[in-house]
């Protein structure tokens, strides 16, 4: 058994390839409300601020092609809004445009929109209930999946302008496809040091820090043994994990190398894979990390 990682330990931002740039910030950037921070060559990188640290960043590769189906790699970004009528007033948005919806949720623990970005990377937009009102079941975690009462989560829609997403949108957690469960309980769990918050969710296993119902999912859907999808596939390049103690960003490094992992380090920064080849990099702060080292890739 690993050590826990501490309390504060979260998701810093998604890095994601997409095909073409400009169509993906008139979704991102015109209709969902993120504002730029910068740009460098084919990438950008978005907050809800416009200020640094980062919630998303894009790559554009022209040349990318659609993820093929039974493959590893992103199952959606989830994208946390501070406040229910936060979440609601994003959906009404959504809706008047036109944006097309995957499905609606209520997993006891949050309320959640699901829907494809424009090159069909998946989202999750959420809002967190209370923690005294998470349910439980002999003593574990116990997300479920219901409908959502979309017409009651919109009557939350105040009609005032639209003016962005809000202070405090940021990155509530990652799912991700994967070859093996156990694999992905022995990488997230053993090496990283995150909790099993659920394993009884059919083929889908979530970790998380600091008493939070996951920072991660697992899920097997796209097949058991799921071959990582091919380079020039649009979707998830890598993923921040900011760990917010010294010690403990430590104890990831020595346990990945003691497992015989491939573990490049640079600048606070411990750049990794799953064994799902799903790119994981490690910080000690919320920051943008341009780019792997070009002789670790």
């Amino acid at each position: 058994m690993s050590e826990r990682l501490p309390p504060g330990t979260h998701i810093g931002y998604a890095h994601l390839q997409v095909r073409d740039l400009g169509r993906s910030l008139a979704f991102y950037r015109d209709l969902l409300g993120f504002r730029e921070i910068g740009r460098e060559g084919s990438a950008m990188w978005l907050s809800a601020t416009g200020s640094l640290p980062p919630v998303l960043a894009l790559t554009e590769r022209r040349d990318a092609r659609p993820r093929p189906l039974r493959t590893t790699g992103l199952y959606h970004i989830a994208i946390r809004l501070p406040t229910r009528r936060d979440l609601a007033r994003v959906f009404r948005r959504l809706l008047e445009h036109g944006w097309p919806f995957q499905g609606f949720s209520d997993h006891g623990v949050s309320e959640a929109l699901y829907l494809p970005d424009p090159d069909g990377n998946g989202l999750e937009l959420y809002r967190d209930r209370p923690r005294a009102q998470w349910p439980w079941r002999q003593g574990r975690l116990a997300m479920v999946t219901k409908p959502l009462d979309v017409e009651d989560l919109l009557r939350e829609a105040t009609p005032e302008p639209w003016d962005g997403l809000p202070e405090g949108t940021d990155i509530g957690h990652i799912h991700l496809h994967v070859a093996d469960l156990e694999a992905a309980e022995a990488f997230y769990g053993g090496i990283l040091g995150l909790e099993v918050t659920q394993r009884d969710y059919p083929g889908a296993r979530f970790f998380a820090a600091g008493g939070y119902h996951h920072h991660v999912g697992t899920n097997t859907w796209a097949g058991r043994g799921a071959p990582p999808p091919p380079p020039d596939a649009v979707g998830l390049r890598a993923f921040t994990l900011v760990v917010p103690d010294e010690a403990a960003w430590v104890g990831i490094r020595e346990r990945a190398q003691a497992a015989g992992l491939r573990v490049r380090e640079g600048s606070g920064v411990l750049f990794l894979e799953d064994p799902s080849a799903n790119r994981l990099w490690v910080t000690l702060a919320h920051r943008f990390v341009p780019e792997e080292p070009e002789d670790s890739r």
